[in-house]
């Protein structure tokens, strides 16, 4: 983490890495109230089950969200092969299970290699995408059904870095709206033996790199110190 100096209420960008279980909206307000700072936003949700890179924009820099949001972003993770869940993640339990012995490393990667370039993706049912005014994942709760439209995205690489029994450890390199749990399906149903999501970890947007980024606890350190300097030397 670099102590760099903060302007928090007339604007910064800051790179969190967000904890486990927590939603996006949840750092933010953590954030915000550490801070005690008005205006504050993230650029790019993460989903609870996910770590990583969380960029936050406070005052002034909150008018770069879309742009900062729109970039590249790297993710590193674990498939499991050869069981789905309804949101193609651990958020809901297992519902299906098919054999993988027939599968081979090449096939695996194969399979994967077919996923680069712009390809047509569809979010999963367990999303924020909006159907007719509601988040889909209020209806997949509710067990409604609902039709989600299908979104041009570009996977830029997709590198198989581990093959472990059923555990498939991955790097992918994609544009902005990708859904790494519909690739995760997607790259079951070509295997013919389904797949979910176990492990997801944003290690980049753009630029902004994980590991440049600090946890809420180091930056409620770091506004403490920086109070306590401007405490001790007023108008600087």
């Amino acid at each position: 983490m670099q102590e760099t100096p903060y302007d928090f209420e007339a604007g910064a960008i800051l790179l969190l890495d967000k904890p486990l279980t927590w939603t996006s909206f949840d750092v933010v307000k953590k954030t915000k109230f550490a801070l005690r700072i008005k205006k504050i936003g993230h650029a790019g949700t993460l989903d609870p089950l996910a770590t990583g890179l969380l960029i936050m924009c406070t005052g002034k820099f909150t008018k770069r969200i879309e742009e900062i949001q729109a970039q590249e972003k790297e993710y590193t993770g674990t498939f499991v092969l050869g069981h789905t869940t309804p949101s193609f993640d651990l958020e809901t339990e297992i519902d299906s299970t098919a054999p993988i012995d027939y599968l081979t490393p090449e096939a695996i990667q194969e399979a994967a290699d077919s996923f680069l370039g712009e390809i047509d993706q569809t979010p999963p049912i367990y999303s924020a995408v909006k159907v007719n005014g509601e988040r889909a994942y209020t209806l997949a709760r509710r067990g409604d059904t609902a039709e989600i439209k299908s979104k041009r995205i570009t996977i830029k690489q997709f590198e198989l870095t581990a093959i472990e029994g059923n555990q498939v450890h991955f790097k992918v390199v994609c544009s902005k709206g990708t859904y790494i749990r519909s690739l995760a399906r997607d790259l079951g149903e070509k295997l013919g033996c389904g797949a979910y999501l176990s492990k997801l970890v944003r290690t980049r947007i753009g630029e902004y790199r994980l590991e440049d980024a600090m946890s809420l606890d180091q930056l409620q350190e770091l506004r403490k110190k920086q109070q306590a300097h401007y405490d001790r030397h007023p108008g600087a």
